[in-house]
């Protein structure tokens, strides 16, 4: 039997009610059960783009899939699909009381969510494959790493915000978080298919389309305590060097390794659970 959406859907809706969705130290569920799904042909012109924005260290599905079968294989045999998970209201509230450092369910998340995710990954691909279709995801691949871009700095060879942009999911709002139907406050994923699944047309064509910006919107700069965004953008060494100091500083009463993170500007702002009104479309 053909793979379908449906069954991708399925399996993602699932996956929400194992025990692995956790978040490890702190009491419930890492992710509420919405999540989207979106779908994006692996011979989409996007991808190359994206190849070209971030510089050549950045891997096109096809390279991917290469890496899964050790023989090329055409870009138009391949899908792409990327979901947004949800984090759950009790994570969003909390976080949304902070000022200067991430919520301990939020960093929590951002550990033991994305352990998670990489788990469901783990599962997804050899279910995939009992069903014939050859799959390989980057975030869980050994030959996934950091890179250095031309153009933006350190970057990944394989980058979950801007398949999920391809993949119909979201824009880019001024802090580099996508903005998608559940809003800013999502983890994201993705998996490669040598299989031919229907693809909708983009609800959308530029970048930053789903954010207020351009309408005088500074919710996410104000959010900021390490002044990383401003009206030009997101400033990732600034980010990054804050996001350290956290980690120090947090870790003793935290109690847990990991990527602790910051995410103020995912919340307290208009687009934390959704796509704010009056933004463009199309």
């Amino acid at each position: 039997m053909a793979l379908k959406r449906e069954d991708l859907e399925e399996f993602v809706r699932n996956a929400l009610a194992w025990p692995e969705n956790t978040l490890g130290v702190e009491e419930g569920p890492a992710f509420s059960g919405a999540f989207r799904m979106g779908f994006a042909a692996g011979d989409d012109p996007i991808f190359a783009e994206i190849q070209a924005d971030i510089g050549p260290g950045y891997l096109r599905p096809e390279e991917w899939m290469e890496k899964r079968t050790g023989a090329p294989v055409p870009a138009e045999e391949l899908t792409v699909v990327s979901w947004a998970l949800a984090q759950t209201e009790a994570t969003r509230a909390a976080q949304e009381k902070q000022d200067r450092q991430p919520a301990r369910c939020w960093s929590a998340n951002r550990t033991f969510g994305q352990a998670f995710q990489n788990h469901l990954l783990r599962e997804m691909l050899p279910w995939l494959e009992e069903r014939g279709v050859e799959a390989v995801s980057p975030m869980v691949h050994p030959d996934f790493h950091t890179i250095t871009s031309p153009r933006h700095g350190f970057a990944s060879n394989w980058s979950e915000r801007h398949t999920a942009f391809a993949c119909g999911l979201g824009t880019f709002g001024l802090c580099d978080g996508l903005i998608t139907e559940l809003g800013k406050s999502v983890r994201l994923s993705s998996v490669i298919l040598r299989a031919r699944l229907p693809v909708a047309p983009r609800p959308y064509t530029g970048y930053r389309d789903y954010c207020l910006w351009d309408k005088g919107c500074r919710a996410c700069i104000q959010r900021c305590p390490a002044g990383a965004i401003s009206p030009e953008g997101h400033d990732k060494v600034k980010c990054s060097a804050y996001c350290d100091e956290l980690y120090r500083e947090l870790r003793p009463g935290y109690g847990f390794d990991g990527v602790y993170g910051c995410g103020l500007c995912q919340t307290r702002v208009p687009c934390e659970r959704g796509i704010p009104a009056g933004v463009r479309r199309g």
